[in-house]
């Protein structure tokens, strides 16, 4: 059936107007295809990888060397599901490979303040900043690509199609979302995505 705008609506869970291009902490979950458990199984409480967890949290590590103006902050890999906290950085959008200080600053593009780091290394030359669904989708294209692969299966689909996000506003924010990544694998049975 050929595409038609009218029958085919996709409803965005973004913010209408929201540049997520802009510096800012976000926290996001990718939940896997039917929720199949392919990453692992959760053992008393610890999560024990098997190899497709390995290329999710190799291609995890890797983002940064794509994105150089991102910084990883806390990642969980669940058998079915990942969560994770970026920082889109500040960059001086200048020439030369100095470093800049880390600092923390507050700008309010939203309602409620939105927590937002600068620092790192500047970018050799002026570099196109991308959105977080970029990221996401990176994330998730790079590693689909490697497990189909092992699993000689090319272009079986291994995420679902959309993902959560959430802007962080602040450190309280910030330190409930890293407390709830921390327990996400001693909660596995109450998790929402629980599957057997």
């Amino acid at each position: 059936m050929k595409y038609d705008p009218e029958i085919h609506r996709r409803r965005s869970i973004r913010y209408k107007d929201f540049d997520y291009t802009q510096p800012g902490a976000y926290f996001f979950t990718l939940v896997t295809r039917e929720r199949a458990n392919l990453f692992g199984r959760i053992d008393q409480g610890v999560m024990d990888v098997n190899r497709f967890g390995e290329i999710i949290h190799r291609v995890w590590l890797d983002l940064p060397r794509h994105y150089p103006y991102i910084t990883l902050d806390w990642f969980v890999l669940m058998p079915n599901h990942v969560h994770a906290i970026i920082f889109q950085n500040h960059d001086d959008k200048g020439r030369g490979g100095s470093s800049l200080d880390v600092k923390t600053t507050m700008l309010k593009p939203l309602p409620g303040d939105v927590m937002t780091v600068s620092g790192g290394e500047t970018c050799p030359y002026k570099m196109r900043r991308h959105g977080l669904s970029e990221i996401v989708r990176a994330l998730k294209s790079f590693s689909a690509r490697r497990i189909n692969q092992i699993r000689s299966a090319p272009g079986q689909a291994v995420w679902q199609r959309n993902y959560f996000e959430r802007i962080i506003r602040n450190q309280k924010e910030l330190d409930a979302i890293r407390e709830y990544i921390t327990d996400n694998p001693r909660r596995w049975t109450e998790d929402k995505e629980y599957r057997e």
